[in-house]
């Protein structure tokens, strides 16, 4: 491979796309760059996860190339693995994240459906706890803040699901979402029976928000307080929004009065 060859192909979503702030002008300067770094790694890989027109073989060889690039097994092949290695090298923090969140997008190239909550759950231990955990340990937070932050990426991770269902499945043939009648997500509108499955797994997202809440009192960092403090408040936001809304009509989303909203709230941490 050349040295501008790359086997990432950028789906053109960037930070300001995502529902939550990510190393928003909360974060430190000084940090920022190194967030943006993991997020960008990450972006890429799910990207090349989530390619309607790369087949799956292909799919799981160009993750496994920015993982080598990642733990230096090799320099070329994706800039964004290199970057990150790069502020692996200077920040001190485990590669592990990041190698857990390579285990989910490789799942996702094959795994399709997912039986129950449990399944789910062990999923979002590889796509979303790490996001958390890699942040954390780059702010040197104690492991104490996992466990609550783990809650809120899980509960993050399960709304966005729930917000891109029918359009995961449509261009994907992929439903994250257990118990549900996949066939139920091809129409227009939702049904009772859908209804009620949504609603289940969003009681799991309010018990998720509720074990969040610790997150922003174990943080050390007084702008990582603040910033954790207004995700758990969007993420609470946007499991009411979803009570109400039904996702296959429309894509239920924050507004702009969430997150002055969550903003306020927030301030009662500093």
């Amino acid at each position: 491979m050349s040295q501008t060859a790359t086997v990432e192909t950028w789906s053109g979503k960037d930070r300001d796309d995502e529902n939550f702030p990510v190393g928003s002008l909360l974060i430190s300067r000084d940090l920022r760059r190194h967030v943006h770094a993991f997020y960008t790694f990450a972006r890429n890989a799910d990207d090349i996860a989530d390619s309607s027109t790369l087949p799956p073989e292909e799919k799981v060889a160009r993750l496994d190339v920015m993982q080598d690039v990642l733990l230096g097994q090799r320099d070329t092949g994706s800039p964004s693995a290199r970057r990150l290695r790069a502020s692996l090298a200077e920040t001190g923090v485990s590669p592990r994240h990041s190698l857990d969140l390579l285990i989910a997008f490789r799942r996702d190239v094959t795994k399709l459906r997912y039986a129950n909550w449990d399944e789910l759950y062990d999923y979002c231990r590889y796509s979303a706890m790490p996001v958390g955990r890699h942040v954390l340990d780059l702010h040197g937070e104690d492991r104490a803040t996992w466990a609550p932050s783990d809650a809120l990426c899980t509960s993050l991770q399960v709304l966005n699901h729930l917000q891109d269902c029918a359009k995961d499945l449509a261009s994907l043939d992929r439903c994250y979402l257990p118990g549900v009648a996949v066939d139920g997500l091809r129409g227009s509108k939702e049904t009772p029976e859908l209804r009620a499955e949504f609603d289940q797994l969003l009681d799991h997202c309010d018990e998720l928000n509720r074990a969040a809440i610790d997150l922003p009192r174990l943080t050390r960092s007084r702008r990582l307080r603040l910033e954790t403090a207004v995700i758990v408040g969007l993420a609470r936001r946007l499991t009411r929004r979803l009570r109400r809304g039904d996702p296959l009509a429309c894509r239920v989303r924050l507004t702009k009065r969430d997150a002055i909203g969550s903003m306020v709230a927030a301030l009662q941490w500093l």
